[in-house]
């Protein structure tokens, strides 16, 4: 059959124009596309021989082949796979898009950027075509296996095509690019440079199944031909982990990935494996660090873990496979049915993408749990590491709540060294105790110390002492464990009678009530600015007042919090709560009641005030008057 030319259809004519010169700032993938086809085409001709679809091909060396030859600037990729017939390259080879095209364009032009338009570019699948990127010139020799007879297809990508059948032509397909001139500053690189061609295949093709061999370069000057006797070089280590048995491969190999993959000079805290099959196959092989990188709570650092389709490499840090509060896992993903050409953007709306990230992300915490039930020494190094961004989930991941919840473990005031889980909270619960409680603050020591656990102290009901930034935000967002309220001993009215305590006669807390309304009335007046209310208090025993938030206000720390973030939150008033049986207290309200000057009395009040907000940590609002205030009282005394 003589050679025949032919035109690309208009449509695909501007497509192919924007692939070459739009699609890839990283000139590099057109070799990982190259090497993806000829994989696919050695895993067809392997399944057809073992379907005796294909009785007279050769099976016993299936490879790929990279030859070079830097004189005639040429790339040469090779595969022995299942090869094309003719009328298959005429219609995989020789149009760009069979349909679709033209919409693809007009979406195309809609593209308000530079980047919506790549993304666009993205979603459609190039593969071969990507040649174009770094070279003048195309051609490729293929003969089907079990066919006599092979096709010859070039181009130059300028709008035509010439296809031919030839007599001669080995099983498979050869493509040879002929490069443009290299130009470092437009990311086009010498790729006729062995140590270049290592590199991409190094970091897009290592797991690839089938060997990827570099054959050598004759030196200059060599007519003779030694060079041509020198073994080529395999490029892929074809060790791919996540497809083998767990069975057939040694510790030390996981080790060894998971220190290629994350940079990290320390061994695993835990291997994790998955193999998804049915309707979406994928693998994946993921590892929980031994320790926390320093960088984990910053906005730079690179969370995700590395993608591959069939073993392919597609991109690093992969953030749509696994939700936010996981970014310290790392690890691998291999699916069987995702287009290369993807960019994040795309990722974040793949139905399959989603379905990974649901499953990955149960797959961790199962093994959290696993890790808690059966190894209390690796959980527990894992939790010191990592638990304070695992609770970033609990506002996050409503649908994982539970488990969230269920390898969580918390300081407590039951044990001084030992955490404890909810779980294990709740079945300590003193009988009639009907809620979780819980006291955030910047230490162990200064939660101890808060006027407000006087109360729980004495009547010995337990209490979480939570002590990490996030925990002033996830409490708010998680209501109850196991249908118990969690109730903050710092919010709302506490009525602790049946909860391990004497209860004390109503009649005796109306009295009370009775006995100090007055001061209660005048106090607010005095304090208008900074409280909302004034009131007695059960949970004191020991000092004078404490402030308590509203069941429903943010917590000053929580208020810091945001403002850190640049959020405009109006500072909410507290309730200021007085110890009826306190000394100081009693002799307020007796000066109250008998004094004609009040005058002294309003400061006493001030003092009292800012006593409550020290106590907590926090800091009057005009710390030099109440310096100045408390100082005049001292000097009384003596």
């Amino acid at each position: 059959m003589p050679t025949e030319t032919f035109e690309f259809r208009v449509e695909a004519r501007q497509l192919l124009q924007l692939m070459i010169h739009s699609i890839y700032s990283n000139k590099d993938v057109f070799l990982r596309e190259l090497v993806s086809n000829a994989s696919d085409a050695l895993d067809k001709l392997r399944l057809a021989a073992l379907r005796d679809d294909a009785p007279d091909a050769d099976v016993s060396d299936l490879h790929i082949d990279i030859e070079t030859d830097s004189e005639a600037r040429t790339l040469t990729v090779r595969d022995n796979g299942i090869g094309m017939s003719y009328d298959e390259v005429a219609e995989l080879i020789g149009t760009i898009a069979n349909s679709g095209t033209a919409k693809f364009l007009e979406q195309l032009r809609q593209a308000d950027d530079e980047a919506g338009a790549e993304n666009l570019i993205g979603q459609f699948g190039v593969g071969f075509y990507s040649s174009f990127m770094v070279a003048d010139e195309v051609t490729l020799v293929t003969r089907r296996a079990g066919e006599a007879h092979g096709t010859r297809w070039s181009s130059r990508g300028e709008g035509t095509y010439t296809l031919e059948t030839v007599d001669e032509a080995p099983q498979g397909t050869t493509i040879t690019l002929h490069l443009k001139p290299a130009d470092p500053e437009n990311q086009l690189h010498d790729y006729t440079s062995p140590w270049k061609l290592r590199e991409i295949v190094k970091r897009y093709s290592d797991f690839i199944t089938w060997p990827i061999r570099l054959a050598p370069q004759a030196p200059a000057g060599d007519d003779d031909g030694d060079g041509a006797a020198r073994e080529p070089e395999t490029l892929n280590s074809m060790k791919a982990l996540w497809a083998r048995s767990r069975d057939e491969v040694e510790e030390a190999e996981y080790h060894e990935l998971y220190k290629h993959i994350s940079h990290d000079w320390n061994d695993p805290l835990e291997t994790i494996r998955l193999q998804a099959e049915g309707t979406f196959e994928y693998q994946a092989l993921l590892f929980i660090p031994a320790h926390a990188p320093h960088d984990l709570f910053t906005q730079g650092y690179k969370r995700g873990i590395q993608l591959y389709v069939k073993r392919v490499f597609i991109m690093d840090d992969c953030e749509a496979l696994l939700p936010p509060y996981l970014r310290f896992v790392k690890g691998v993903v291999d699916a069987q049915d995702l287009s290369l050409n993807v960019s994040r953007e795309i990722l974040q709306q793949d139905r399959h993408i989603q379905l990974m990230h649901r499953r990955l992300a149960k797959k961790v915490l199962s093994s959290v749990k696993d890790m808690m039930n059966t190894a209390p020494d690796r959980y527990a190094t894992f939790w010191r590491e990592f638990g304070p961004v695992l609770k970033e989930g609990l506002i996050t991941d409503a649908d994982n709540r539970d488990a969230l919840l269920a390898v969580s473990s918390f300081a407590t005031t039951h044990d001084a060294s030992e955490p404890t889980t909810l779980k294990q909270y709740a079945e300590r619960m003193k009988e009639g105790q009907d809620a979780v409680y819980y006291m955030t603050g910047d230490s162990r020591e200064a939660i101890e110390n808060s006027p407000h656990m006087e109360a729980f102290r004495d009547r010995g009901i337990e209490v979480l002492l939570l002590t990490d930034p996030v925990d002033e935000v996830w409490t708010d967002a998680v209501a109850e464990f196991d249908g118990k309220p969690l109730r903050s001993v710092a919010k709302g009215e506490l009525a602790l009678d049946g909860d391990g305590g004497e209860e004390k006669p109503a009649e005796d807390r109306e009295k009370q009530n009775e006995e100090y309304a007055d001061l209660l009335t005048w106090m607010k007046e005095q304090l208008d600015e900074d409280v909302k209310e004034v009131r007695l208090s059960s949970r004191l025993t020991v000092s004078p007042a404490c402030l308590v938030s509203d069941t429903d206000d943010l917590t000053p720390a929580l208020e810091n919090l945001y403002r850190a973030m640049g959020q405009d939150v109006p500072r909410a008033r507290r309730i200021l709560e007085l110890n009826p049986d306190h000394t100081l207290v009693k002799g307020l309200n007796r000066a109250l009641r008998d004094r004609a000057d009040r005058a002294a009395l309003a400061e006493d009040a001030q003092l009292l005030h800012g006593l409550a907000v020290l106590a907590e940590g926090g800091r009057p609002k005009e710390p030099a008057r109440f310096t100045q205030l408390l100082a005049e009282r001292l000097e009384r005394a003596l």
